[in-house]
C-alpha cells in the first residue's frame, strides 16, 4: 500500500495543472454528500436517457390536454348551463392546477355548450393522452430502478396501474379545487382573514403534492421497491411541482398578458410545451433521485460520464452493473458483468 501512494504521489506531481484541479474537485466531491450526491442524480439522470424519457411523457401530456379540455368544458356545458357565474368559479378553481390554459378554457366555457360528440371525443382522447403519459412515467421509473424486463408489468398490468394513476390524479384536482375555493371564499371573512388564507394554501398545496406523488410513485412503480424508498422523491417532486406552478403563472401574468392575439397563441403553445416539460423533468429526476438514495449511488467519478480513462468508484460499478441487468428479457436468461479494471482500493471506497 506504502508503494502505491509514493506511485499516486509521483504520478500527480507530473499531471498538468488542469488534471490536478479535475483531481481535486474530483476528490472534494465524493468526501461530500451536499455536492456527490446531486451530481450523482444528475449523472444517473443522463445514464438513463432522461431528457428523452421526459419528451415522450410531455408528448402523451400534450395529446392529452386538449381533449381533457374539450371534456370539461362539455361536462361544464351540460352540468351548469345556464349559471356561467358558477362555471366560471369552477374553472378558476379547477385549472389551478393549469394556469397556463385558464384563460383560453374560461372563453370556451361562455362560448359552448354540451355536446355528446365533444363529450365522446373529449373522454377517448383524454383516456389514450394519460394512459400513454402514464404508461411512458412507469417505463421511465423502471429504467431508473434498473428493473429487470421480464420483471415489468405486462401490457395488462401496466395499464391498469395507469387507471389507478387517474384515480390518483382525480383526487389531486379535487383537493386543489377545494383548496383554492377556500382561499377565493374566504374574502368574505375579511381582507387580512383571505391574505392569511392565500399564503397557507401555498404549503397546504404543497404537502397535498407530496403525498399525491408518494400514492403515484407507489402506484408506478415496480412492486419490489419498497414505499419507504420512494419518500425522497416525493418531498423533490411535490416542491418542485409547486414550483413550476408559480412559474406558469407568472408567464402568464407577466408574459402573454397584453401580448398580440398571434404572439399569444405561438406563446401559448410554446410555454404549455416547456411547462409540461418541467413538471416531467421534475418527476423524473425526483425519481432518479429516490434511486441514487436507496441504493448509494454516489460518489459518482467525476469524468466518468465522458470518457474511459477514469478509476470507476464502487458507485459507478453498481449503477452500471445495474443498467446491464436490468435488460435481461427473460427470468431463465443469466447476465453477467465484469469490468476489466480492479476495484478501487482507497478506504472510502472500501466503506
Amino acid at each position: 500500500m506504502a508503494r502505491s501512494t509514493r506511485r499516486s504521489a509521483t504520478s500527480s506531481r507530473s499531471e498538468p495543472a488542469p488534471g490536478r484541479v479535475l483531481e481535486a474537485v474530483d476528490g472534494y466531491q465524493r468526501r461530500h454528500s451536499w455536492l456527490g450526491f446531486p451530481l450523482a442524480v444528475i449523472y444517473k439522470f443522463g445514464d438513463d436517457q432522461g431528457p428523452y424519457l421526459t419528451a415522450l411523457i410531455t408528448y402523451y401530456g400534450f395529446l392529452s390536454l386538449f381533449p381533457l379540455m374539450l371534456l370539461l368544458v362539455t361536462i361544464l356545458g351540460f352540468v351548469l348551463e345556464g349559471d356561467p357565474e358558477l362555471q366560471e368559479k369552477l374553472v378558476d378553481s379547477t385549472l389551478s392546477e393549469l394556469p397556463i390554459l385558464r384563460g383560453q378554457l374560461r372563453n370556451s366555457v361562455e362560448s359552448l355548450q354540451g355536446s355528446g360528440l365533444g363529450l365522446a371525443v373529449g373522454v377517448l382522447g383524454t383516456l389514450y393522452g394519460t394512459l400513454g403519459a402514464a404508461g411512458a412515467i412507469q417505463n421511465a421509473f423502471n429504467r431508473a430502478w434498473a428493473v429487470p424486463r421480464n420483471r415489468r408489468p405486462n401490457p395488462f398490468a401496466l395499464r391498469l396501474r395507469s387507471l389507478l394513476l387517474l384515480v390518483v390524479l382525480g383526487a389531486g384536482v379535487l383537493v386543489s379545487t377545494a383548496l383554492t375555493g377556500l382561499t377565493t371564499s374566504a374574502g368574505a371573512f375579511g381582507e387580512t382573514v383571505s391574505t392569511w388564507v392565500g399564503v397557507a394554501a401555498v404549503p397546504l398545496a404543497t404537502v397535498v403534492n407530496i403525498a399525491l406523488f408518494m400514492i403515484a410513485f407507489r402506484v408506478l412503480t415496480a412492486s419490489s421497491v419498497s414505499t419507504r424508498e420512494l419518500r425522497i422523491g416525493a418531498v423533490i417532486a411535490g416542491v418542485g411541482w409547486q414550483i413550476v406552478q408559480v412559474l406558469g403563472t407568472y408567464f402568464v401574468a407577466n408574459v402573454l398578458k397584453g401580448a398580440p392575439e398571434a404572439y399569444g397563441v405561438f406563446g401559448l403553445v410554446l410555454g404549455l410545451i416547456a411547462w409540461i416539460y418541467l413538471l416531467a423533468f421534475v418527476i423524473v429526476f425526483a425519481a432518479e433521485a429516490n434511486v441514487v438514495h436507496q441504493r448509494r449511488l454516489w460518489p459518482r467519478a467525476l469524468l466518468t460520464p465522458f470518457t474511459d480513462h477514469v478509476d470507476l468508484t464502487s458507485a459507478d460499478r453498481r449503477a452500471y452493473t445495474g443498467y446491464a441487468e436490468s435488460e435481461r428479457h427473460k427470468g431463465f436468461e443469466s447476465v453477467d458483468v465484469g469490468f476489466e479494471r480492479d476495484e478501487p482500493e482507497d478506504a472510502e471506497e472500501k466503506r
